[in-house]
């Protein structure tokens, strides 16, 4: 079975947001009319991540992006990384002021 979009393409690729929070406090992760910060106890957790990426997976999706705000500000990201290692393309989306310096340790 794959994912099929309303003009008849197969969709391969999704964009998981794993948290809300950014260093830089710019209009791209915080609009406005932002209000607050989700409680980090309502974010899904690395088991349900890695269950709706498997779910998409087996959909036919090829491609993920993890994106935020920005993910490295997520506490556990490089075990997130590894459990999500069985897909094809997993990219990041981030500003780097958190991870200069540790690139290393987020790519295995």
């Amino acid at each position: 079975m794959a994912l099929i979009d309303s003009y008849g393409r197969s969709i391969e690729y999704l964009r998981l947001s794993v948290t809300d929070r950014c260093d830089l406090r710019c209009t791209y992760c915080l609009p406005r009319g932002f209000c607050d910060f989700q409680d980090s106890g309502e974010w899904l957790g690395f088991d349900g991540v890695e269950r709706v990426v498997g779910a998409f997976a087996r959909l036919g999706v090829r491609r993920v992006r993890i994106t935020g705000g920005e993910p490295p500000m997520r506490r556990g990201l490089p075990e997130l990384a590894a459990r999500l290692a069985g897909v094809d393309d997993l990219s990041l989306s981030t500003n780097i002021r958190s991870i200069s310096g540790k690139a290393g340790t987020m790519t295995g």
